[in-house]
């Protein structure tokens, strides 16, 4: 074959087409023979097409085409035909014709790989993340990341149609409180130093609206040392965005606009805009949570009030003494849940250190469980009023402080939610929390922390409370959330320098650590800030709800395992002593 340059991808043929001549290139997806003519599934990132090698074409193809095995790479050039009545396959897009080749070069052989390069496949994830270039031949895989780059070019398309400018900034920089452990790198010229790769480009695109950049964004990669689970990666992208002179208004409009475009561009799926609103303090309320999936009901009711004064003194010595009571009402519950399973769920709710969970089920003839006695007839009444329990739901409760209150609670709802189906996996809510505090305190060093980082501007009435209820001051932070996953967080900063120190103050900062970690930051704060703000949406995340996978490692190229290792190249890995000996390391074994 003198020209292996392809005519066609796999994907692209149709019925259409019957008649011309192509060129494909690709890998054998599989291999039949029927009776002498032998039928080879070629597979390329966009789609497969059905190649037939027939002696009465071409003899020499022929012979060839019997050394073919699974995963070889061919280049095949033939003419286009239909498969005729019957033989057409309805579920592929080019399954209404084939190639009948006449010419073929087979451009490598390939050893037998460990796992059928198909979708729907049985094999452990630590076998496909360590053949990870064979995993990602997967049409399934090859549509995440097709996706993916659809999502970044809709983002930057977008950003530059509002006028924002792409600017890079360092991934190594230096180590700054944002509130996760650093990843370190050390410095070989400067003996005893580290770089911290960054979890944000947080100082930078703040530093980027101090120079008059005005509208800047960037998908940068971004790198936190904590533990990963479903939903988070020890490196992860960003898209981060900052704009000078706006409001929270002013991003959350941007915000919508964007997540409209990827969700549109990306995933061909529909969302309307403005997003639903709500505060901090209703979600918690409402939810248990910050993040709340609103797909579905079964919310949280406080019932302090009502149990006060009842005889059951789990309940009356935790309201008394200024914690909750609160319940949430299992649609049909009385009639699905045995105790058996009550004591299931009781387990699930000690993980977030609840000391128990009690029932009361709802029957035509009234109320039913050990710990009825203790409640007047109206107090039941009134209790499942509130919790708008009707004939046959199940009433859980949790009595303890509000934190393991909502802890408990919000992940008992989620998980009765699934197990209930009762969540519809084809809706996307999108919801905006606003309204946080500005500060969080932390018992055991007994100061307060930044609820999100140290550089939120707070809420114009809050400022006065700086020096006298820091507890009670709330912030310009806003948090995107999608059916339950937080996918971006962002906030109006601070820009005034008399303000940044009060919040230094407030946070026990001494003036020699700020001069140290961030100094520089300080500095350019008084040269002439305008007032900005910013958000960052995380891609990875955004392409995970998209196509409804539920581990964000599905949609990374090349993730890291829960120990944060890459089966496929062996990271981490030891490295030599005169490597350790050149930065002045030495491991304490």
């Amino acid at each position: 074959m003198q020209e292996m340059r392809r005519s066609h991808y796999c994907g692209e043929l149709r019925l259409a087409d019957a008649g011309k001549t192509a060129r494909l290139t690709g890998w054998v997806m599989r291999r039949r023979d029927h009776g002498g003519v032998i039928f080879v599934d070629l597979r390329d990132r966009t789609g497969i097409t059905q190649v037939v090698f027939d002696p009465m074409i071409d003899q020499v193809a022929h012979e060839r085409a019997n050394q073919i095995r699974n995963e070889f790479v061919l280049c095949v050039s033939g003419k286009i035909r239909g498969r005729g009545e019957g033989a057409t396959n309805p579920n592929l897009p080019t399954g209404e014709i084939e190639i009948a080749v006449d010419q073929l070069e087979i451009l490598n052989t390939a050893q037998t790989p460990p796992f059928l390069i198909e979708d729907d496949i049985n094999v452990a994830e630590e076998v496909r993340l360590k053949h990870r270039y064979l995993d990602l031949r997967r049409p399934k895989m090859q549509k995440i990341l097709i996706t993916r780059h659809k999502a970044m070019l809709a983002c930057r398309n977008y950003m530059s149609e509002r006028g924002f400018i792409e600017v890079e900034t360092p991934i190594l920089m230096n180590s700054t409180p944002e509130g996760a452990r650093d990843v370190l790198v050390p410095s070989r010229l400067n003996h005893g130093k580290f770089y911290a790769l960054p979890q944000s480009p947080q100082q930078f695109k703040q530093i980027l609206m101090m120079s008059g950049i005005d509208r800047y964004f960037q998908i940068p990669k971004c790198f936190r040392d904590e533990d990963t689970r479903a939903d988070r990666q020890l490196e992860f992208t960003q898209i981060d965005y900052e704009m000078s002179f706006a409001t929270q208004d002013d991003v959350i409009e941007v915000t919508e606009g964007l997540m409209k475009r990827i969700f549109k561009e990306a995933a061909d799926i529909p969302i309307g805009v403005p997003f639903k609103r709500m505060s901090y303090a209703e979600a918690m309320s409402r939810f248990g949570s910050d993040k709340p999936d609103t797909r579905f009901d079964m919310e949280l009711y406080d019932l302090s009030d009502l149990v006060v004064d009842c005889d059951f003194k789990v309940f009356s010595n935790v309201a008394s003494s200024g914690g909750q009571v609160k319940g949430i009402a299992v649609p049909d519950g009385a009639n699905q849940f045995s105790r058996r399973d009550i004591d299931e769920l009781t387990n699930l709710v000690a993980v977030y250190q609840a000391k128990g969970l009690a029932w009361i089920k709802v029957m035509e003839n009234g109320f039913d469980s050990g710990i009825v006695k203790f409640f007047t007839g109206e107090t039941l009444n009134a209790m499942a009023e509130r919790m708008r329990a009707k004939q046959g739901d199940l009433m859980l409760f949790v009595a303890d402080n509000p934190k393991i209150v909502a802890d408990s609670l919000s992940n008992l709802r989620l998980h009765l939610g699934r197990k209930l189906s009762l969540i519809d996996q084809n809706r996307y809510d999108f919801l905006w929390i606003v309204d946080f505090p500005l500060f969080e305190w932390n018992e055991d060093e007994d100061r307060y922390e930044p609820a999100h980082h140290l550089f939120t501007a707070p809420t114009d009435d809050s400022i006065q409370l700086l020096d006298t209820d820091p507890g009670n001051a709330r912030s310009q932070h806003y948090d995107l959330v999608i059916n339950g996953n937080e996918v971006a967080s962002g906030s109006v900063r601070i820009h005034r320098w008399e303000i940044q120190q009060k919040i230094l103050n407030n946070l026990n900062i001494s003036p020699e650590e700020v001069e140290s970690r961030f100094g520089y930051f300080i500095e350019a704060l008084q040269y002439g800030t305008p007032p900005h703000a910013g958000i960052a949406p995380g891609l990875d995340r955004l392409v995970m709800l998209m196509l409804g996978e539920e581990n964000i490692r599905e949609v990374i190229a090349f993730p890291k395992t829960q120990r944060g290792a890459c089966l496929m190249t062996g990271a981490p890995s030891d490295v030599t002593d005169f490597q350790l000996e050149e930065l002045s390391i030495k491991i304490d074994a």
